[in-house]
């Protein structure tokens, strides 16, 4: 296995589940304001979808609070009342630091909401978050929990942390994160769209004409930068 540099160390717990049963054409997003910065990460994901696949019926929502933890989301509600739209796929997040400072908390609300999407026939999908930019060894930790949690559960992880940390030991002068040091810009959040694309799609990003108001070449290195994290990290 290869993988650049700075991450060759972080993933240090290996994914059991490389991909789901069927690539979902409808998701649910639960999480916070991670997700719904910069016109919500799920309609860059669906953006990229339409023009990889034009013919393709993708949808997908978000349900956020800002600054949730997962323990904050009843997901049991959040699907019930979505009865006339069932979910082929529903991805989790926690708050930023949340699954690492309080492990425990963490991966018995990553069990019960895994078996509670499961009941509503929906695949479990976890989305690993990134370090702060101030401290970047985050996410050897977050890499860690996240994905023995979904190995716990089964379930697939998006590593999208991973993804910000081999862009930045790449271009650091590419800024991911607004002046709060833990929000993404706008290429941050096109950054974990392609990551979702790439992980939960299997679609490779690279080539895509969608490039949400980026640059031509800073949308070409993140759609490989997404690309290339996927298929180190499920790569056995």
């Amino acid at each position: 296995m290869v993988l650049c540099a700075s991450t060759a160390a972080l993933a240090l717990t290996r994914p059991k589940v490389a991909k789901l049963p069927v690539a979902p054409k409808s998701v649910l997003f639960v999480g916070n304001s991670y997700f719904y910065y910069n016109n919500s990460l799920h309609d860059h994901v669906l953006n990229l979808l339409r023009s990889a696949d034009p013919a393709g019926t993708y949808t997908a929502t978000s349900a956020t609070i800002s600054g949730a933890s997962l323990t904050m989301h009843d997901v049991d509600r959040l699907l019930s009342s979505h009865r006339r739209r069932e979910f082929d796929a529903v991805i989790m997040m926690d708050c930023s630091w949340c699954a690492v400072d309080r492990t425990s908390v963490f991966r018995k609300t990553v069990a019960k909401d895994v078996a509670i999407v499961r009941r509503h026939r929906a695949a479990p999908v976890l989305f690993m978050t990134w370090a702060y930019a101030d401290k970047p060894q985050m996410i050897g930790a977050l890499s860690d929990v996240y994905t023995a949690a979904g190995n716990d559960n089964n379930a697939l992880v998006v590593p999208a942390g991973l993804a910000f940390a081999r862009s930045l030991s790449q271009r650091p002068e590419l800024a991911l994160y607004v002046p709060d040091r833990s929000h993404p810009t706008l290429a941050g959040t096109y950054l974990a769209a392609c990551v979702v694309m790439a992980s939960v799609y299997r679609r490779s990003p690279v080539g895509n004409a969608y490039r949400a108001g980026l640059d031509d070449g800073t949308a070409a290195f993140l759609q490989t930068i997404a690309w290339d994290t996927v298929q180190d990290y499920y790569r056995q």
